[in-house]
């Protein structure tokens, strides 16, 4: 089973939902940078369950505890490894589906490929792995502090922003609880969530990610592009389905003089269709992508599934869980980018004198 992510910097993780606890490993991180530890647990806050009434009402305090590779509050060069407890876990949710697989989840497919599997909120393929990748893109965010990265739901069903994000504050995307920088939007979204969650039902959206203050050269022109780096990392997010940066899906409707990026003469450009990466390579204009997620598959309605004899049965979702994964999934969208970033900004220092 793979479970590294990264090149020069990678992290390795381990644990399962219902577990003890879930923690990592992360390995070529540079010493001597000073770590902001509140910084990080905001982040995990940020992520963790039972924050609003949109989200699962799991209580879980998400305390990371860090257990080498910092003295003294600095990094030493050494390998950073952490852990956070699980400290509510109620496996006898789960109880129902010991041997029923749930649809649109990993039961089946884990099942037939390892023999085996952990039915207890999905065990190892659990979204609650994901409070590992925030741990370590939040120590990545502190390593990169020149590079600003800041993502929000940009749509939940068929509620959008209908703005620019050059017209958005960022600043306001954490001053409510669906996590839009647009107050009137986000009204309607919350709005929308709480009458899909009524109903036992669940809805998706996406995520928008800005990254800005950019240098020039970070990524690979052959198998290392920045923008395929991205996409590897957003679709190792549970529950996504769909990637697209710069011009995205709407470029292909386009001819190429509408979409070519004509230059300025101090190497900017006077549009950004290209979305900040050319031939794989950032160009220093701004980065941007945007995330689909598919409804949490999980519902609080009877469906007709299989066992694992192959017997036609019917199942409904018990727990707690998220009726839109979206607000939560904001700070995981910024984590796996700072990841991506910091790992190509070290291995950018590594070819140049």
């Amino acid at each position: 089973m793979f479970n590294s992510f990264g090149n020069l910097l990678q992290l390795t993780t381990f644990g399962e939902s219902h577990g003890v606890a879930i923690g990592g490993i992360i390995d070529g991180f540079p010493a001597g940078m000073t770590v902001d530890f509140e910084a990080i647990q905001k982040e995990l806050d940020r992520r963790k369950p039972g924050q609003s009434a949109i989200v699962t009402q799991r209580k879980e305090p998400d305390t990371v505890e860090f257990l080498s590779g910092i003295f003294e509050g600095k990094t030493t060069g050494a390998s950073i490894g952490f852990q956070i407890q699980n400290t509510n876990q109620k496996s006898k949710d789960y109880s129902h589906n010991t041997n029923v697989y749930r649809p649109s989840h990993a039961d089946f497919t884990y099942d037939k490929k390892y023999g085996a599997r952990d039915y207890r909120g999905g065990g190892r393929t659990s979204a609650r792995e994901t409070a590992n990748w925030v741990v370590a893109g939040a120590l990545a965010k502190q390593l990169i502090a020149h590079i600003n990265i800041n993502a929000f739901t940009s749509s939940v069903g068929d509620l959008f922003i209908n703005k620019p994000y050059q017209e958005l504050d960022f600043s306001k995307t954490d001053s409510n609880i669906v996590r839009c920088p647009d107050a009137a939007t986000a009204e309607k979204m919350i709005t929308k969530i709480k009458e899909i969650k009524k109903q036992g039902d669940t809805i998706g959206g996406t995520i928008t990610c800005v990254i800005q203050q950019m240098p020039v050269g970070l990524g690979e022109p052959i198998f290392q592009k920045l923008h395929a780096a991205l996409g590897n990392a957003m679709l190792s997010i549970n529950a996504v389905k769909g990637f697209e940066f710069g011009s995205g899906f709407c470029g292909a409707k386009m001819q190429g003089s509408e979409h070519n990026d004509a230059f300025n003469p101090d190497g900017t450009t006077a549009t950004n269709l290209s979305g900040g990466i050319q031939g794989g390579i950032s160009n220093g204009m701004d980065i941007y992508f945007r995330v689909a997620f598919k409804p949490v598959a999980t519902i609080m309605q009877d469906q007709k599934t299989i066992d694992a004899d192959g017997n036609a049965t019917e199942i409904k979702g018990k727990g707690r869980h998220d009726p839109c994964v979206v607000p939560r999934a904001i700070p995981i969208v910024e984590a796996l980018a700072a990841l991506v970033m910091a790992d190509f900004y070290l291995l950018d220092k590594t070819r140049r004198i």
